[in-house]
């Protein structure tokens, strides 16, 4: 069946807006372990490396995920398969509220994110079916401000409850909320919006496509260089400069809210400035900011400030990579979107890894100094992707 894009009405204007809030709800439930390692190393007696495993297994799961459910699903009608993946996050963070051991807590953690896999690029593409074509690029840089708000309330909110009435709050905090995201998205988004297919054809076209290729390695490298940092964020405030739950939620707080500032202005300019310029501005910017970390590592002030930088490219970054993807290609856009957020998550994978490798052999100040590599890394690939004048 040939699918033809749905045109906004009035009363779905809050369509872009409800998929954004799921957005908040995956990235809190991807994201929680981060802003509470300590509750659950000691909750769980376990470590605080292995508390992070959490994060670094949950992202395996999630770039498996991604490609292989877009696959499996892209026939299925867009409103039923995002409040579905919402139910499943409100159940298996609720169930988590209840785990009684580390095994079982990283078991429900599997399901939740082999499921939860689905939520960001198929809200994405989602977002491209229900805006008209000249406002697309906005339309996907506003969806992924709820990443954005998920770190600026959602992480400080997390190390406030688990530091207060324990890591078990904060699951039954997301659940609930999960179910609230759930209605909102079933109230506004417009049902039968049906993406195009994904097959086998699909891949390889997007395995003979260079730029999507570079795309995707840029992306690979903004995220392992972020992580290698942002999984020990709070560990290594803490045993860099002695900070307590609160100033560390504070660090949260500047992040979250700084990207929630890059991503407005990316979602403000890339329509006029394109989108290369735009991710080569927000990349400069992440990288001035995670070395700015390592620079001042043991000097709190500094590193809060580093981190604000840091914060407002974050997001943008992110966001500027879904819309050169669905720019370069946009008949491949619904799987080279999806294979974008599985690369996102080896990127959380390997630099959750490697921070975790650093953080055991109290190697605190290299944690930055490797992020600072990696980025530069995505820098370079972003600079070698300018697109060639007609």
């Amino acid at each position: 069946m040939k699918h033809v894009p749905v045109p906004v009405h009035t009363e779905r204007r809050f369509a872009p807006t409800a998929l954004m809030l799921g957005n908040v709800i995956t990235g809190c439930s991807v994201l929680a372990p981060a802003g509470m390692l300590v509750e659950l190393s000691a909750g769980l007696d376990v470590s605080i490396r292995t508390a992070g495993l959490l994060i670094t297994f949950g992202a395996i799961m999630l770039c498996v995920g991604s490609p292989v459910t877009a696959w499996l699903t892209s026939r299925i009608e867009r409103r039923t398969l995002l409040t579905v993946t919402l139910a499943v996050l409100a159940l298996t963070n609720i169930a988590s509220a209840f785990a009684p051991d580390y095994a079982s807590l990283l078991g429900i953690r599997l399901v939740m994110l082999a499921v939860g896999a689905l939520y960001t690029p198929q809200a994405a593409g989602t977002a491209a079916l229900i805006v008209p074509e000249e406002r697309r690029g906005s339309a996907i840089a506003y969806i992924f401000l709820g990443w954005s708000l998920a770190v600026a309330v959602g992480l400080p909110a997390i190390t406030f409850i688990a530091s207060r009435y324990g890591w078990q709050a904060v699951y039954g905090v997301i659940g609930v909320m999960s179910g609230l995201s759930l209605l909102l998205l079933a109230w506004r988004l417009p049902g039968g919006l049906i993406g195009a297919p994904v097959d086998l054809k699909t891949w390889a076209a997007i395995g003979r496509n260079r730029m999507i290729l570079l795309l995707l390695l840029i992306t690979t490298a903004q995220m392992s260089g972020q992580f290698a940092v942002f999984t020990y964020m709070g560990p290594l405030l803490a045993r860099l400069t002695g900070a307590g739950p609160d100033p560390i939620a504070v660090v949260f707080a500047v992040y979250g809210v700084c990207g929630v500032i890059g991503t407005a202005i990316a979602t403000r300019i890339v329509d006029s400035w394109g989108a290369w310029k735009t991710s080569m501005l927000f990349t400069s910017v992440l990288l001035a900011g995670v070395s700015g970390w390592a620079l001042s590592a043991g000097i709190y002030s500094l590193m809060a400030v580093s981190v604000a930088i840091w914060g407002i490219g974050f997001a943008s970054t992110n966001s500027m990579q879904q819309v050169r993807l669905v720019g370069a290609a946009p008949a491949l856009a619904s799987a080279s979107v999806s294979l974008n957020t599985s690369v996102l998550y080896v990127g959380q994978a390997i630099g959750s890894a490697i921070g975790g490798f650093l953080y055991a052999r109290d190697l605190f100040f290299a944690n930055g100094y490797v992020g600072a590599v990696l980025v530069a890394l995505a820098l370079t690939t972003v600079i070698l992707t300018r697109p060639r004048k007609a």
